[in-house]
């Protein structure tokens, strides 16, 4: 049970959270709504790279989240934000000093967003020494903000109601339904999922949004697989995603079935990650696909 710093009380944050959420909520869906008749979302795009867009609503998302943390915690709390828009990639992660971290991602499938999918997030994890301990995930387009204290998992609307949810009981790869990347793949990864056969493949962005479809029963497993020396996903794609899915009962590792580290070298996952809906067989899960790899010879394991 991690130990939160004195003069915090848990409760009254994540209430702050949820007003913080939904005020960001409010921010996505009004650029959502300003593109909406256009074909590619241009007027919104602040650094002209379509392959990884910067829109206005990731940076007023990012002002606000981070406004909001300061005006209320900034002289009580010693922590740091990590944020994508903020951080450089020669960013050394050493600059980063203290125990109490946020990793924060204000527009998690930015390309979603200008496509107009409804697939997109924003992330919000605290962390303690590089593990997250707390978790917000706010989905705009399904009026659903997931929260976890490392307790408990609590998925509500605008309203304050919760929502219920439930995972999937299917336990065999082949009975699954994978949930993957619309934006970002590779033949790699197509390679792999082609030998495992999944019963079904959803595609959708956003990590947090794939998490929360194992989590509501809609997909079953989820593989992140980053080829050596090619872009990798960073700490605030996974940080939130994955405490909220190991507090309602799923997995997330790599494929040696090892826990997530956060803080290397420019915030990167590199590698096989796998997240499923079962945490009793998720080791087994990991060693039927790293063998599936093996055997085939798809991806050098080694570099993992």
């Amino acid at each position: 049970m991690i130990k939160f710093p004195k003069g915090l009380d848990i409760h009254n944050l994540i209430d702050d959270l949820r007003i913080f959420s939904w005020e960001a909520a409010d921010l996505l869906i009004f650029y959502s709504d300003l593109i909406k008749n256009s074909k590619d979302g241009s007027q919104i795009l602040e650094n002209g790279e379509k392959n990884n867009p910067v829109t206005t609503a990731d940076l007023k998302v990012n002002e606000l989240i981070i406004k909001r943390i300061n005006e209320k915690y900034k002289n009580l709390i010693g922590w740091e934000i990590l944020s994508e828009e903020n951080v450089k990639i020669s960013t050394d992660s050493n600059d980063l000093t203290s125990d109490w971290l946020w990793v924060f991602d204000p527009l998690d499938g930015t390309k979603d967003f200008l496509q107009r999918t409804g697939n997109y997030a924003m992330h919000l994890a605290l962390n303690y020494k590089n593990k997250p301990c707390l978790g917000v995930v706010l989905i705009p387009s399904k009026d659903e903000l997931w929260i976890s204290d490392g307790n408990q998992v609590y998925c509500e609307g605008r309203d304050g109601k919760g929502k219920r949810f439930h995972f999937s009981n299917k336990k065999s790869l082949h009975e699954m339904t994978l949930v993957t990347s619309k934006n970002h793949s590779s033949k790699t990864l197509k390679l792999l999922i082609d030998k495992i056969n999944f019963k079904n493949v959803l595609t959708m962005g956003s990590i947090g949004c794939k998490v929360a479809s194992i989590i509501r029963g809609e997909s079953d497993i989820y593989i992140s697989l980053s080829i050596p020396n090619k872009s990798s996903p960073k700490d605030w794609d996974f940080a939130a995603p994955e405490i909220i899915l190991k507090t309602a009962g799923g997995a997330i590792t790599n494929i040696e079935n090892e826990e997530l580290s956060y803080n290397n070298f420019n915030f990167e996952q590199r590698g096989i990650i796998i997240a499923s809906n079962n945490r009793q067989l998720h080791k087994e899960i990991c060693s039927e696909i790293k063998d599936l790899i093996r055997a085939n010879n798809i991806f050098p394991l080694d570099s993992n």
